[in-house]
C-alpha cells in the first residue's frame, strides 16, 4: 500500500510541477492599491481584457469538482497517506483525531450525525451568498473536502477569532476535534465592529482561508458590492469590513504560504486556467491594502517584541509571562490544537502572569491582547 501511496505522490507532483507559473502572467499588476487589486481581477476573470499572454478563467461546474478533490486534494503534507487534505479534520503535529482520515472513494457524506462520519464540498464563500450561480459555485479556488458534520456546524457563519460564547450542538464537539470553533466574535481592537457568531480554523490553516477569501473579493470584484454577507462592507474595493479585514489580514502575515497551497494553485490553473495571486505572491495583500496593513503590523510587532514567557522548559510545572501590554486572554493548546488552559482578563501580579498546573508536554500559549495577538512555544518536562 505504501508503494502505491508513494507512486501516487510522485504522480500528482509531476502532474502540479506542469503548471508554474506563466511567464508573464503578471506582467500587468504594475499598481498599488486598489488600482492593483482591479488589475488582478484583470488577469484572473473570464473576459477577454486584451492582456497579452492572457489567459481566460474557464468555468468547469460545480459537479467537476468531485473528480478535482481526488486528483489534488491529498495529504501528503503531515500524515503523508494520500487521504482526504481536510483542514477542519487535521491535526498537523500529530495523528489525526478518532474516526479519521478520510479516503477517498468511500467516506464521501452521505448522511452525517458527528464528527469524523464523512466528507463533502465546502464553500469557504458560503454559496447563498451568490445565490448558487455560476462560476462562484464551482470556482475550485474556495472549495474544499472538510468533514460533512463540521461543514454543517460552520454554516455560512463568517470567520474570525472566536472571544466566547462556544454554541453547542448535539454530535460535534467545541472546539472540534482539531481545535476550530464556533463562537462569538472576539470584538475588541481591532478586531472590533461585529459580535455575532464567528468560524475560528486552527492557526495552521487561518492563511489559507484568508488567501482564499482575498481571492475570491478580487476575483469577482464586479459582483461582491450586490453581495449581502456580515464580512462584506457593500464596496468592490476594500470589500471587506474593517473588522475582517483586520482578521484576514492578521491571518494571512502569521500564516505564510505554504508548499500545499503553491501545489494547488498550480493543479487549479489546470482545472480552470486562473490561479490565486495572492498565493503566487503574498506581498500582493499588503500593497493593496497598505494603511491597514502597517496599522496592524505596528501593533503586532510592539507586542511581538514585549513579550516573554520563562522558565522555558517550565519548572515546577509553571511559568510566567513578562509583558508591558495587559493580556486580554491566555490559551494554553496541546500538539492536537486541544484546550488545555483558558484564562480570560488575567491578573497580572508582579509585573507578570502566571500560569500553572501545567501538565508535561510540548504547548502553544496564545497570548491575546486588545489589539494583537501572538503565540509561544513551551516545554513542560
Amino acid at each position: 500500500m505504501k508503494i502505491n501511496f508513494t507512486i501516487f505522490t510522485l504522480l500528482l507532483c509531476s502532474f502540479i510541477g506542469m503548471a508554474q507559473i506563466p511567464s508573464g502572467y503578471y506582467n500587468t499588476a504594475t499598481g498599488s492599491g486598489y488600482v492593483l487589486k482591479t488589475q488582478l481581477n484583470k488577469i484572473i476573470d473570464n473576459q477577454n481584457d486584451g492582456l497579452s499572454n492572457e489567459f481566460i478563467a474557464t468555468d468547469q461546474g460545480y459537479n467537476a469538482i468531485d473528480d478535482f478533490f481526488p486528483t489534488v486534494d491529498r495529504d501528503i503534507y503531515y500524515d503523508d497517506d494520500n487521504s482526504v487534505m481536510d483542514v477542519y479534520s487535521e491535526l498537523p503535529l500529530g495523528p489525526d483525531p478518532t474516526g479519521y482520515p478520510f479516503q477517498y472513494f468511500q467516506d464521501e457524506c452521505g448522511n452525517y450525525s458527528t464528527e469524523g462520519d464523512c466528507f463533502n464540498k465546502e464553500h469557504v464563500v458560503p454559496q447563498s451568498i451568490f445565490n448558487q450561480n455560476s462560476p462562484m459555485r464551482g470556482d475550485a479556488h474556495h472549495l474544499l473536502p472538510t468533514d460533512g458534520r463540521v461543514n454543517g456546524f460552520r454554516s455560512n457563519y463568517p470567520f474570525g477569532y472566536v472571544g466566547g460564547g462556544l454554541v453547542s450542538q448535539s454530535g460535534i464537539t467545541n472546539p472540534t476535534r482539531n481545535g476550530s470553533k464556533l463562537g462569538n466574535n472576539i470584538n475588541t481592537g481591532l478586531f472590533s465592529g461585529y459580535s455575532g457568531l464567528v468560524f475560528e480554523p486552527i492557526d495552521e490553516f487561518k492563511g489559507d482561508i484568508a488567501r482564499i477569501n482575498f481571492y475570491f473579493i478580487t476575483r469577482y470584484e464586479n459582483q461582491v458590492s450586490g453581495w449581502s454577507y456580515p464580512m462584506y462592507n457593500g464596496t468592490s474595493n476594500q470589500v471587506l469590513t474593517n473588522t475582517f479585514l483586520y482578521t484576514m489580514l492578521d491571518w494571512h502575515l502569521n500564516d505564510p504560504v505554504s508548499q500545499k497551497e503553491i501545489d494547488r494553485n498550480n493543479a487549479i490553473f489546470l482545472h480552470q486556467n486562473n490561479r490565486n495571486p495572492f498565493i503566487d505572491h503574498p506581498e500582493y495583500v499588503c500593497q493593496i491594502w497598505s494603511t491597514q496593513c502597517a496599522t496592524l503590523s505596528s501593533e503586532s510587532f510592539s507586542f511581538e517584541n514585549t513579550i516573554s514567557v520563562y522558565p522555558n522548559p517550565a519548572i515546577n510545572n509553571e511559568v510566567y509571562i513578562s509583558t508591558a501590554t495587559d493580556l486580554k486572554s491566555i490559551v494554553l493548546y496541546n500538539i492536537n490544537g486541544q484546550i488545555i488552559q483558558e484564562i480570560n482578563h488575567p491578573t497580572k501580579i508582579n509585573e507578570a502572569y502566571k500560569v500553572s498546573d501545567l501538565p508535561k508536554g510540548f504547548y502553544l500559549l496564545q497570548l491575546s491582547t486588545e489589539n494583537a495577538s501572538t503565540t509561544k512555544k513551551v516545554i513542560v518536562n
